[in-house]
């Protein structure tokens, strides 16, 4: 890796890493897309989808821990949540991660653009208004959340994503959680995710582990501080954020699909 590698490699993993924190997903959602089609506009080598997924895997592990981290205080981890979602959707990763060796590289593509599109669809759908409702009063229904987050989990895991980008749609328009809620929340989850994910990839050889060392470091020092300007945000901006970032990659992503 030469220095000029290694700063967009950076750059890459610290931009997507603070909206990881801010927004609370892993980051995949937009650094699989930038992973993929930034290094060739700078005359430098370019990844293929199993090198991507297989950094981004990695890397959501330590953003994920980064964010959750920064939210351990805030009393906004939900707990029962966590161990219903995180659990199933530990499944779902492994299964997914160990089974997308043998996909082709387009399946990847298409396995993710197709998350892309459904997150984007379900967060331009009224959600209703529950940010003030007090964080004890807060309930889901537990066998959809657990059967959601399994889904989530194969798809995910086969991209190398964590599924947040997936994980907060649902909590905040399926399950009718509180927005500053469902971000810490969705951060603890998307960690346990990329446990499986991370194992699955690791096991069958698709990770590159010198860009994945430099994600990781841009990981740890962007995601604590987004998930600071976080707090410091409207709730409808921080959906806002999201919604846009993920519609804007999956016109991207099917574009190059089709």
């Amino acid at each position: 890796m030469d220095f000029a590698f290694i700063i967009v490699i950076f750059l890459i993993g610290f931009i997507g890493s603070f909206v990881s924190g801010m927004v609370g997903v892993g980051g995949s959602i937009i650094k699989y897309p930038m992973l993929l089609y930034i290094p060739p506009l700078f005359g430098l080598a370019a990844f293929s989808a199993h090198e991507v997924s297989g950094i981004s895997a990695v890397q959501v592990f330590f953003a994920s821990i980064a964010g959750v981290w920064a939210y351990r205080k805030g009393g906004l981890l939900n707990k029962a949540l966590i161990l219903y979602m995180g659990s199933a959707i530990l499944i779902g990763s492994l299964i997914g991660s160990l089974g997308s060796s043998m996909l082709s590289e387009k399946s990847v593509n298409l396995v993710y653009g197709l998350l892309a599109l459904i997150a984007a669809i379900m967060m331009f759908i009224p959600k209703k208004q529950v940010d003030d409702k007090p964080m004890e009063e807060v309930t889901f229904h537990k066998p959809l959340a657990a059967g959601l987050a399994l889904l989530v989990g194969i798809g995910s895991g086969i991209v190398g994503a964590a599924g947040g980008f997936l994980l907060v749609p649902i909590m905040l328009t399926v399950l009718h959680i509180p927005t500053r809620m469902t971000i810490a929340t969705s951060l603890a989850v998307t960690f346990i995710s990329s446990i499986g994910g991370t194992i699955g990839k690791i096991a069958t050889g698709q990770v590159d582990y010198g860009p994945a060392a430099v994600m990781i470091i841009a990981s740890i020092i962007a995601a604590p501080l987004g998930a600071k300007i976080s707090s410091k945000l409207n709730t409808k901006v921080l959906q806002m954020i999201l919604a846009i970032l993920i519609l804007g990659t999956a016109i991207k992503t099917w574009i190059d699909i089709l």
